[in-house]
């Protein structure tokens, strides 16, 4: 190995004297000389140098004395804070009443709704937006966190305007000291490097203008700057003035949708017609009923007693009716018609002010009502109960008037039309009294 004298970098058109030294580079040729020539940096005291290789050089860490980077701790700590804001975002927004609050502001103020029975601090359902907010704030903090800890971006480097270092790509490896270090002495720093076994050294100065970004760049940024800006002011503008035409509709949520005006051609459909046809045996919604018995329970002007001609009570007509009763009355009803449904255990459960049980079916005044009044409840509804007409059938509400009558039966039928061998006893056993 040879060493040669410390050599002088300059810049075309540039004096080296105008321009300070930055640091002094060091080159050696094989990747033991790199290590050799590190541990003696290291003994030096020196603290802000380099080395550069054009690959992986095993034992170069602990020669540099490299200690183990802060970036999982920073990952680690916005990771956590992410899970933390996630979590807190949610149970605010959830689990919070408002009415505690009121020196918060509305736009911030939390929805304790009440979804399916469910407790307001519901963690499995909080799982979805706290993983994603703790995985968003980690990568975030090792990307940037990466571009902290090496002073990035640095789109010039002294180094790079240096001949010789071209060929720390290809089969040379070097030392940079940098002469911020506090220790840093030219003459000193060069001879430790010379005495490390340094082929050639020379000294690296600053770029002076050439380390700006280009003017072309700069133009550019300007401009992609104020065409950034013209967005958010554009919108400030639309929220601060008035204007006789509609807003700017992007998402549209099938607000404006197409649509065919009357008596107008359309080629979606066969015919070529916009209007479309009634289909056979269709009524108008608004139309008087052709049966006032059948679809109104009216018979005569007063209630119906009986049950239409139209509708023969059999043991099918009380079983479906019995299928539409549990689907449609049972929730708050009872599957029992006591007004037991589960809609009444949950309100009793969540502690609902003002809450109202349900109508026991079988109640005596319920009991005693005409077949009429109980079909028009279940078409047109009773206080606090909706209407069902528009979801079930007439024959169908016919068919659950049918199952609550015997619902009714079951519960204040008389004992002689027990069979005999069905009657309990004294002791409660069936058999014979």
């Amino acid at each position: 190995m040879s060493t040669a004298a410390p050599a002088t970098h300059a810049a075309p058109g540039r004096s080296d004297v105008t321009r300070p030294v930055v640091g002094l580079l060091a080159e050696y040729d094989s990747p033991g000389a790199l290590i050799s020539a590190a541990e003696r940096v290291r003994a030096a005291g020196f603290t802000r140098w380099d080395t550069h290789s054009p690959f992986p050089v095993h034992g170069i860490d602990a020669a540099m004395g490299i200690r183990p980077t802060r970036l999982p701790f920073i990952v680690f700590v916005c990771g956590f804070l992410g899970c933390m804001l996630g979590l807190g975002l949610q149970v605010w927004a959830n689990a919070t009443d408002a009415s505690r609050f009121p020196q918060a502001p509305n736009f911030v103020s939390g929805y304790n709704f009440h979804v399916s029975g469910k407790p307001e601090l519901s963690l499995p359902a909080f799982i979805p937006v706290t993983f994603e907010l703790t995985v968003l704030l980690s990568a975030f903090a090792a990307v940037f966190g990466m571009l902290a800890l090496n002073s990035l971006p640095w789109h010039a480097n002294a180094l790079f305007a240096v001949e010789r270092f071209r060929r720390a790509t290809s089969d040379r490896f070097f030392v940079f000291i940098d002469a911020r270090d506090p220790k840093f002495n030219l003459d000193q720093a060069a001879s430790l490097l010379t005495s490390a076994g340094a082929a050639a050294i020379e000294r690296v100065h600053e770029l002076g203008s050439a380390a700006r970004l280009p003017k072309g760049f700069r133009i550019a940024g300007m401009v992609l700057l104020c065409l950034a800006l013209i967005p958010p002011l554009w919108i400030a503008k639309a929220r601060t003035s008035l204007s006789e035409k509609p807003r700017i509709h992007i998402i549209q949520d099938m607000d404006n949708q197409e649509k065919f005006k009357a008596q107008k051609a359309a080629a979606l459909f066969a015919d070529g017609r916009a209007s479309r046809p009634q289909v056979p045996g269709t009524v108008a919604r608004n139309d008087p009923p052709r049966n006032d018995f059948l679809y109104k329970g009216v018979m005569d002007g007063k209630w119906a007693t009986e049950f239409p001609p139209a509708v023969r009570i059999t043991e099918d007509l009380v079983r479906r009716g019995q299928q539409r009763y549990n689907i449609y009355c049972a929730p708050c009803h009872g599957l029992g018609g006591a007004g037991d449904g589960i809609v009444h255990e949950r309100a009793l459960r969540l502690g609902t002010e003002n809450w109202v049980q349900p109508t026991n079916l079988l109640d005596e005044v319920v009991r005693g009502r005409e077949n009429g009044h109980i079909f028009n409840t279940i078409t047109n509804g009773i206080r606090s109960m909706p209407p069902y007409g528009d979801q079930i059938p007439p024959t169908d509400r016919w068919a659950i008037v049918a199952y609550v009558r015997a619902l009714q039966f079951s519960q204040n039928a008389p004992v002689e039309l027990v069979p005999a061998e069905l009657r309990p006893t004294k002791d409660g056993r069936p058999g014979q009294p």
